[in-house]
């Protein structure tokens, strides 16, 4: 998993509530098991019309925000179907970072193991950095992990709370299977006294 430390980027707002995760990535689009490739998909049934044209006034048509790396959200983001497809397609897209007031539990947990950093501020500070991402192109921030900060384009600085194993986590790109693969050292050496203790199992 790509390591999380500190991202520099644009911020699109999408100030909507209850943004579910059938609005992120439809359900047509779960058929596969791939990850690469569904981010061309991501909030599909808003981004495009029924003919497969562009909708003009979608915050990630608009030239500004094509590659927006940071999602300022609503209240109770990534609610809905337990999709881990979700965060896929966000991360495919570049979204590397969510911000929002809440979020639903099933989707806050699949960002952490996808390399996403979900943030959560209250009211007062997403107002803030909803406006100022509108700001287009201008509407760069910096999120610093390590600090647990996010800084503004006019130099404000909102502070957020991480749990600090899911920090760990990120700042070295740790998914479950990294986590295992850390202690592979004592597996196999469980594994080897296994043999000479239980060799009936090993046939």
């Amino acid at each position: 998993m790509e390591k999380f430390t500190t991202l520099s980027g644009v911020a699109a707002p999408m100030p909507l509530v209850n943004i579910d995760t059938d609005m992120i990535i439809p359900k047509q689009y779960l058929k596969t098991i791939q990850r690469a490739g569904l981010g061309k998909n991501l909030f599909a049934e808003m981004r495009y019309n029924n003919d497969g044209s562009e909708i003009e006034d979608f915050v990630l048509n608009k030239a500004a925000y094509r590659s927006a790396q940071i999602l300022v959200a609503g209240d109770n983001f990534g609610c809905g179907s337990s999709r881990e497809h979700a965060p896929w397609a966000l991360a495919d897209f570049g979204i590397r970072c969510v911000i929002s007031t809440s979020f639903a539990d099933i989707f806050y947990n699949n960002c952490f193991k996808n390399g996403i950093l979900p943030i959560k501020v209250s009211q007062e500070e997403l107002d803030k950095l909803l406006d100022d991402a509108e700001r287009g192109s201008n509407a760069t921030m910096t999120v610093d992990l390590p600090a647990q900060e996010i800084k503004g384009p006019d130099g404000g600085t909102i502070k957020f709370e991480i749990d600090p194993f899911r920090k760990h986590c990120l700042l070295n790109g740790l998914d479950e299977v990294g986590l295992t693969l850390q202690k592979a050292g004592k597996v196999d050496s469980f594994e080897d006294k296994q043999k000479l203790s239980q060799p009936w199992l090993h046939v």
